[in-house]
Order: C-alpha cells, then structure tokens, then sequence
C-alpha cells in the first residue's frame, strides 16, 4: 500500500490536523484533552510539543501518528487522511514512511540489538534488510553490540538501538516521545545530539513531545498544549 502512494515534496505540509479532538469518559465524567486543535508542519521540519503532565502531549502523538483515532476532526499525514482508514489501512501507511522513539525503549527482550533494527525493515519486505540494520547500528556506534539483547544493554544503548530501528527504513516522520525521559543528563544530551544529526542529515521531517525546554529550543517549531490548545508562547 505504502508503495503506491505518492509522497508530500520537501517544503509542504507532510502533517496537518485540523479540528482535532479528544474525548473520553472517566468515572467524574467526560474528559475532554483538546477540542478543535489545528496544526501544520512540512516536509523536512521539527516541532517540539512541550506541555505539563497531563496536557494530552502523548494522547496528541499517538493521534498525529495514526496509533489511535480521534473523537472529532481530522489528521493527514503524507497527505492521505488518516480518520478515513480503518487500522490496518494506518499501519499500512504508517510501513516505511513512520518511525518512532520512545521513553520507554519498545525493544523486543527476545531479539538481538541487530534483529530489533532489522525488524521495521524485514516486515517491509527489503531483502536487506540485515546489512541495513547494521548500518544503522554503526551509525549510533553500536558497531560492536549487535548481537547484545537489550538486557544486557545500558539505558543510553537501549535508546541508540530505538534510534537505530527508527531511522533504518528512512521514513518521512520521526516521532519521538520523552526520547530521554529514563536517561540521565549526560546520556540525554548524547541522544538528543544522535537524534537531530540523523534528522537533518536524512531530512526527515521530526516531531518531539518533551519536558525539556532546551531540547525544544532545538526544533524550527515550538508550541505548547495547555488547555486543550496549541499556543506558540508559553503559559
């Protein structure tokens, strides 16, 4: 599916939402994130979400994402409206064009650093699916941990491996969701400074939800989810 599709040219919008809501019910009632929340950003650029615990920061990338579906509006990504697709539609497209980074590492305990990377690729159908993987790998210098599982992996490694299986198929968005959250500050820098390296040499387009306000300062865009809202200024 993701191969017949054609793809948003460098320079114009690859992810827009527009009216974006997100309701649900809780035991003191309906919860309601965000309600009519519009966004753009193109082809090649970054956007950092920063917001308090709680904002929906999260809520809002799995939604930009395609990983869940909103209450109300609509999200494009790539130019093809995600809220008209059914899952496996979303993950379809989600093939070879999305990677992603998360807190919490997300690798496979039962596979080897290399497997873990090969994994996005070899789903793909890329026949080499390996040698990719381990360039990757060696791109975040992990030339030498291949065949290490994650257990046996610090935290800072863990992460370079969640780098490395995000940028191995070279998708056309990154998203990236308290990338350093579980790391310590040293580490945290390390990745971030891995992060944005691999960002703007492939130039892919990058979104990052974050704590951190010198990791935002880092983004072309910054904008902040209070209130259900995105404003440009914090709050």
């Amino acid at each position: 599916m993701p191969d017949t599709m054609e793809s948003s040219p460098h320079g114009s919008p690859v992810l827009e939402a527009s009216a974006l809501a997100m309701r649900f019910e809780a035991p003191e009632g309906r919860i309601s994130l965000f309600e009519n929340l519009d966004l753009s950003i193109d082809a090649g650029d970054s956007l950092a979400i920063l917001g308090t615990s709680g904002s929906g920061k999260s809520t809002l990338l799995g939604l930009l994402a395609g990983l869940d579906l909103p209450s109300g509006g609509r999200v494009s990504l790539d130019g093809h409206d995600l809220t008209a697709m059914d899952e496996d539609q979303r993950a379809a497209l989600r093939s070879g064009r999305v990677g992603f980074v998360f807190q919490a590492f997300h690798l496979l305990p039962g596979l080897t650093a290399l497997e873990n990377v090969m994994l996005p690729v070899e789903l793909a159908g890329d026949d080499d699916a390996r040698g990719k993987a381990a360039a990757a790998l060696e791109r975040v210098g992990l030339r030498d941990r291949t065949a290490h599982y994650p257990a046996q992996l610090s935290g800072g490694e863990q992460q370079r491996v969640a780098l490395a299986r995000a940028f191995v198929g070279q998708p056309r968005i990154l998203f990236a969701d308290e990338p350093t959250g579980n790391l310590d500050h040293h580490t945290g820098e390390q990745i971030i400074d891995l992060l944005f390296a691999l960002n703007r040499d492939a130039g892919t387009t990058l979104v990052l939800v974050t704590h951190d306000h010198a990791i935002a300062g880092r983004c072309a865009q910054v904008r902040y989810l209070r209130d259900g809202a995105l404003a440009q200024e914090a709050g």
